[in-house]
């Protein structure tokens, strides 16, 4: 695996993305430029369809660029084998999804800890950091609860959690709270602005809300398939 000295944590050079419909390409994204510091806040936004949730698959190392590149913490996902994908995704990038996916079996501490475990923590190792997230984001009390017995913002806050546990250098969001009602996206919100400033992990949210937009400290706007950059509290 080849690392490269990087002033960013996250990079992404004239990406494109194609889709074979039938007998055609459709393009979704083309000539995509992005780059994300330490510890930066980027908000991503655009209509329905622009191809936002395409761009986070890439960033994460989920899909691949058609054309162009896309970095985390210097290494190339296209140079990486699949394992070694895994395992570098597992140190250096977390997930936060518009619905919670938390497994439903399993407790808020187990949740948490599995991204561990895969990362090869022992089983105290890795309840420990989970419970230390859990109390963090306020559910130290609700450590064995299941998802089922959570709330919705309780449930997204495990998520959350989950995503943090690994201390990655980036997590990836896509509408974190556009299934929370109005009151809850704001105490997430919060929750998660103040665990940018103590945990010092890149954001990238993918949102609908101007409210949460308005609160990073870059946004970028989607539009036919390329990312244009927005002045600080515009949508």
């Amino acid at each position: 695996m080849t690392i490269e000295s990087s002033p960013y944590v996250l990079e992404a050079k004239a990406v494109g993305r194609d889709y074979q419909q039938g007998d055609s390409l459709l393009p979704v994204l083309r000539d995509t430029n992005v780059a994300v510091k330490a510890g930066e806040k980027l908000a991503v936004v655009g209509v329905s369809g622009s191809g936002k949730t395409t761009l986070l698959n890439l960033l994460g190392g989920l899909d691949d660029p058609t054309a162009g590149t896309v970095s985390v913490c210097g290494a190339d996902w296209q140079g990486l084998g699949v394992s070694q994908r895994a395992k570098w995704r597992n140190q250096h990038v977390g997930f936060v999804y518009q619905f919670h996916h938390l497994l439903g079996e399993f407790s808020a501490l187990e949740n948490v800890a599995l991204p561990c475990l895969i990362g090869g923590a022992s089983v105290a190792e890795a309840q420990q950091r989970a419970e230390e997230l859990l109390c963090k984001v306020g559910l130290g009390d609700r450590l064995k609860h299941k998802p089922a017995e959570l709330s919705g913002g309780e449930r997204q806050r495990v998520a959350i959690a989950r995503a943090l546990v690994t201390s990655p250098s980036v997590v990836l969001m896509d509408e974190p709270t556009g299934n929370l009602d109005p009151g809850t996206a704001g105490v997430i919100l919060d929750l998660l602005l103040t665990l940018n400033q103590t945990l010092n992990i890149s954001f990238v949210v993918v949102t609908h809300d101007p409210a949460i937009a308005a609160r990073m400290d870059r946004q970028v706007n989607l539009i036919d398939g390329q990312l244009v950059e927005l002045e600080t509290g515009v949508v």
